[in-house]
Formats: structure tokens, sequence, C-alpha cells
């Protein structure tokens, strides 16, 4: 539903207009939220814009806007055009959940335990991940809802904390040496630096 005021000023229109006047550029969210809250409040006679960042959110998840990286997104007006969300086919699911054992390819659980099964895609959505078979993979309904509100290797390296935590109260030293390489090779390549650890 779309937000509008007294004055008929639509909230999501005022986004795309920000992002029409700015093609093609890698915009970090606080200067899209700074313009079209201030527009908004100046065009309404003193409105106030709520919810920037949902708007914003389902812009790039409609395909509309490019989700460059972490709160940075562009608009490509040739892209708008032909971008196109996919959603898997159910003869690709099939295929999918054959290839992963019908089975979450990261607790391993299936229909047998008593989880739902999702066919996610690897490479998201709102990154330009497609609906081909070597981008799908079987996840629980558990590890979806994480995946999708924790970056994939957000997911792996909170795991491996865990598992690091577990195997120190069990003084299991093959598996803390274990998850402490899986960690370290996170500080290696700067990978999700504001999670953190303690050795």
């Amino acid at each position: 539903m779309k937000e509008k005021n007294n004055n008929n000023v639509v909230q999501k229109d005022l986004i795309i207009e920000f992002f029409k006047k700015n093609p093609n550029r890698d915009i970090k969210h606080p200067e899209v939220v700074d313009w079209v809250v201030a527009t908004y409040k100046k065009r309404t006679k003193g409105g106030v814009f709520r919810d920037p960042d949902r708007a914003i959110r389902q812009l790039a998840q409609s395909g509309f806007l490019i989700k460059v990286a972490k709160g940075i997104y562009k608009f490509d007006p040739k892209q708008v055009n032909t971008r196109k969300l996919q959603d898997f086919t159910a003869a690709q699911k099939a295929i999918i959940l054959k290839k992963d054992g019908y089975k979450c390819v990261i607790c391993g659980k299936g229909r047998e335990n008593g989880v739902d099964l999702h066919i996610d895609h690897i490479k998201p959505k709102d990154f330009g991940g497609e609906a081909t078979i070597e981008n799908g993979q079987t996840l629980c309904s558990q590890h979806n809802f994480i995946k999708k509100n924790l970056k994939q290797t957000e997911t792996g390296k909170k795991m491996f904390i865990h598992l690091y935590e577990l195997a120190k109260s069990e003084n299991n030293k093959e598996l803390i040496k274990f998850c402490n390489d899986v960690l370290e090779t996170y500080e290696k390549h700067n990978i999700n630096g504001h999670i953190v650890w303690e050795k």
C-alpha cells in the first residue's frame, strides 16, 4: 500500500524520483534517506516520512533497484526494464530437492524429521541471483529464515563461534583447532568483522 499524506505525496514515488535523478551511481543508504526525508517534509509542509528503509528494501526486492552491497543501492535504467526476480519452477524445485537428498544442506534434517524444506537462491535474488539449478539449494525453514536475516557468511561465522565455544567447554582440542582455523580465515579475508569472537 502506498503511503500518502494530505498533499498526495507518495513516499515510494519520492524514493523512485531520487534514484531516477541519480542513475548508474552506487549510493549509500544515508544519502537516500536524508534526501527523501527532507524533501518529504518540505513538500508536505512538515510531514514525517515513516520508515524509508523499508520502502528502499521493497524497491530492491521488486527489482527496481540493484543492491550493490549492504546499505548501497543503484538504479540502472537499462537493467530495471529487463531484470526479473525469478522464482524456481516446480520442476526446478524437484531437481534441487533430489540433488540435495531431500535434506537441508546446513543441518541435514529432512521431512522425516518434521521440518519444512524450502528451495533457496544461493546468490540472493536481491544481488541478481537467478533461478537456476546451480544457484539453488535446499534449506529447512529455520535455516532459510536465518539466511534471509543474516547473510550466509554471517550465519556460518556465528555457527562456527558457537561450535568453538562448545568445543572449549568440552576441551575438544581437535575441534577447537578446526574452528580456530576457520574463524581465522574469516579474519584473514576481513569477512564479517562486526561479528566478534574471543580466542
